[in-house]
């Protein structure tokens, strides 16, 4: 038997796709309720399936969107605005934090900072097309402070950096996968627990040929607006049979 929702979802799913081009506005609740025949309930949930499909997108106060789809990522070093660039989304940013704050442990030790010594934090919500995608952490070296707080935040904080005697030259990723907590969850405008992807990143200059750190970050992406793409190619040294590998 096939639920109410499920048949306005599949319908629903093929007008989005068909009919509607990206970033087009979704008809109200009180249009497709009457428009199908069913209840609030039924619409509300047909919709938030295809949001978590991905098909659709909410942005608070303004409504529910045919999505642009994930922002993809091949894991280049570049800023949040060069990505959205390349993916044809217009990016925006929120500043949330930008001041000289006491660092967790590991930000101390990357810095080599004293006990308790501040250094810049600047956290920024960064959506495309208005729609929430990440919320950047970033720590930055303590010698940059006055600097950074004299410029415009909701740029490029690597444009910025190009223009100083310490311009991005190499950075260190990982990323893993969590789950949102309260706060975070929150400002991402997702469900609490929802799964996310978070890279913690070290950014270097170079100075007299020695590596420099300038940036401790941490970045916590919606994972039904970012994927990640990699090319994976066998090294010319190594030889695998396929045939017989158990993980092939």
């Amino acid at each position: 038997m096939v639920h109410k929702h499920e048949k306005v979802r599949t319908a629903l799913r093929r007008y989005a796709l068909t009919e509607l081009s990206p970033g087009a506005s979704l008809p109200g609740e009180r249009q497709l309720e009457k428009h199908f025949g069913v209840s609030r309930i039924t619409v509300r949930r047909a919709v938030a399936d295809l949001v978590a499909e991905g098909v659709l997108v909410r942005i608070h106060g303004k409504g529910t969107f045919v999505s642009h789809g994930r922002v993809r990522s091949d894991l280049h070093l570049a800023s949040f605005t060069e990505d959205m660039g390349l993916a044809g989304l217009q990016p925006s940013t929120q500043i949330l934090v930008a001041e000289p704050l006491t660092p967790p442990s590991e930000v101390s030790e990357f810095f080599g900072l004293g006990a308790n010594q501040p250094t810049l934090c600047i956290k920024r919500l960064r959506s495309a097309n208005d729609a929430p995608v990440s919320v950047d952490e970033s720590w930055m070296r303590p010698d940059l402070t006055e600097f950074l707080l004299a410029q415009d935040l909701t740029k490029s904080l690597y444009g910025h950096l190009s223009t100083t005697d310490f311009p991005v030259r190499s950075a260190h990723q990982t990323v893993e996968a969590t789950s949102a907590e309260s706060e975070l969850a929150q400002v991402l405008d997702i469900a609490e627990a929802s799964p996310v992807l978070r890279f913690i990143r070290h950014t270097f200059s170079v100075q007299d040929g020695a590596p420099v750190p300038l940036e401790y970050s941490i970045s916590t992406y919606r994972s039904d607006r970012y994927q990640l793409s990699m090319h994976l190619q066998l090294s010319p040294d190594r030889s695998v049979n396929f045939e017989s590998a158990d993980n092939a």
